[in-house]
């Protein structure tokens, strides 16, 4: 089947409704863990600005709420759009209902809410196996890998029982999500509980090992959770959304194989100057200067799509989301590989420089294509003509834009600064600065960053009105733009 096949409608079906109301199950839950995970990080970016917000309360530090913050907007928020993306994409692309159905779909709805519960939870009590990213303790492994198998039977399940002999792209992407997370998943949390009554573990890696562990993870957490993922979802709704295939298919075909294979090796990287070899860091390095090319080859095909049809950013700001995602993406997918050379990490590790790259990523390619894919698939599960407002739409890409450039250039310029006051000597070659001074250096800038921050959640909350709003069926009296005149069930 061409790639534009995989687009068409099938206005007679002959098989069994799309299990939907767990889509939309998921979508809801999306839009709540978005604003749960954007909240928190503000406040714990005024608590770096203004240490009072800190409480004194051991459930309110940095230390606790940071976990919280980023578990919710990769895996909460970032999840939940995965995992409801996933099970509408499939079922189309397939021309099949979900292997399992309804039943299996709404397990997997409570028991990732479940996993989410049991983690957050951990994370403000202080009950997690304190390494680098604090994972949950070993019962809420458990659990999450048995919905995460659960979750891979009913997509392959889904990928078997197909209708249509061709498997689309995006459903390449999302499999390899799904199965390299598990991969991931497992071995970085292989522990020894001391009890089955209680929380504590230990870890089955320590010293270099768990350092080198742990980055194979991290990374390919980035590169299979927060990349592969959402790639497929580029694949998927870019296409719909400018009503144009795919630039080009067999492009596809490479992105996808040499991601794959590239990615898994970039994790050392992260390990420069530390207890590991330098051969193993300068093999991720290596790696992941390669990861230059088929990063922006997955660029490059999805603002490609738009070819005849660019005009459509005029008229449709939820397709604007996705461009500029894809354009995110493809700094995000720079600025990585350049970090990764050892004279360029001797300057930005352990920096703030990290932490603007990271959001980069974060909040513009993955937060955006999220958006992106709300606004398209909201109407098209709740069948309604269009959204509440169009304009609110341009309103929240403005907002979450300027936030997102007020907070990664604050953080670019606290960065530098950081990293070359920490290595600036006086003339007798005694350290220039002690580390209070580079603290108070920062300052501004953490407060720059908050107001971005600010200015990100604020964009959410418009959203969450208008998706509330277009649930409900209500029309705003605006000018109706040309791509909203035709009922959105039709897709």
């Amino acid at each position: 089947m061409t790639a534009i096949a995989a687009h068409q409608p099938y206005a007679n079906r002959t098989f069994e409704p799309y299990v939907e109301e767990v889509v939309r199950a998921f979508m809801i839950a999306t839009i709540f863990w978005g604003v749960i995970a954007f909240t928190a990080g503000v406040y714990i970016a005024l608590q770096l600005a203004f240490p009072a917000l800190n409480l004194g309360l051991e459930w309110t530090t940095f230390g606790r709420l940071r976990p919280v913050h980023t578990s919710a907007a990769i895996f909460a928020f970032g999840g939940n759009a995965l995992l409801g993306s996933s099970i509408y994409v499939v079922q189309r692309t397939c021309r099949a209902r979900l292997f399992g159905g309804a039943p299996i779909g709404w397990f997997l709805f409570f028991g990732y809410q479940l996993f989410i519960l049991l983690a957050a939870s951990g994370y403000v009590l202080g009950v997690t196996q304190g390494k680098e990213y604090a994972e949950p303790e070993w019962y809420t492994d458990l659990w999450l890998t048995l919905v995460w198998v659960v979750y891979l039977i009913a997509f392959g399940g889904t990928l078997l029982r197909r209708e249509e002999p061709h498997i689309y792209v995006a459903n390449w992407f999302y499999l390899a999500f799904i199965i390299t997370v598990a991969m991931l998943h497992i071995v970085n949390n292989l522990s020894m509980p001391v009890s089955i009554v209680g929380t504590k573990s230990y870890s089955a890696f320590a010293g270099v090992q768990d350092a080198l562990t742990q980055w194979w993870y991290g990374h390919n957490a980035v590169g299979f959770f927060l990349t592969a993922g959402f790639l497929a979802m580029m694949y998927y709704f870019i296409p719909k959304q400018a009503e144009r295939p795919i630039y080009s298919y067999r492009l596809s075909i490479v992105h996808f194989w040499s991601l794959i294979f590239l990615y898994i090796w970039a994790g050392p990287h992260h390990l420069h100057y530390t207890a590991l070899p330098d051969w193993a860091a300068t093999l991720g390095m290596v790696f992941s200067i390669m990861l230059w090319m088929p990063s922006w080859g997955g660029m490059i095909n999805g603002l490609m799509t738009l070819s005849g049809a660019w005009d459509k950013l005029r008229t449709d700001p939820a397709l604007r989301f996705s461009v500029a995602a894809v354009a995110f993406y493809g700094m995000a997918t720079f600025e990585g590989p350049v970090m990764s050379i050892r004279q360029v990490n001797a300057l930005s590790h352990y920096t703030d420089w990290t932490i603007g790259h990271v959001h980069s990523g974060a909040l513009g390619w993955n937060a955006f294509i999220t958006f992106g894919m709300l606004y398209y698939i909201v109407p098209v599960l709740w069948k309604r003509e269009r959204l509440y407002s169009i304009r609110l739409v341009s309103l929240h890409f403005w907002i979450a834009t300027i936030g997102i450039l007020l907070y990664i250039t604050s953080m670019w310029v606290s960065g530098i600064m950081q990293g070359l006051m920490w290595r600036a000597y006086d003339h007798l070659g005694f350290l220039q600065y002690s580390f209070i001074e580079t603290v108070q250096a920062m300052q501004p800038f953490y407060v720059i960053r908050a107001l971005g921050g600010i200015f990100f959640l604020s964009g959410s909350l418009i959203m969450v009105y208008n998706l509330w709003r277009t649930m409900r069926g209500d029309l705003r009296n605006e000018d109706v733009l040309p791509r909203y005149t035709q009922p959105a069930v039709a897709a």
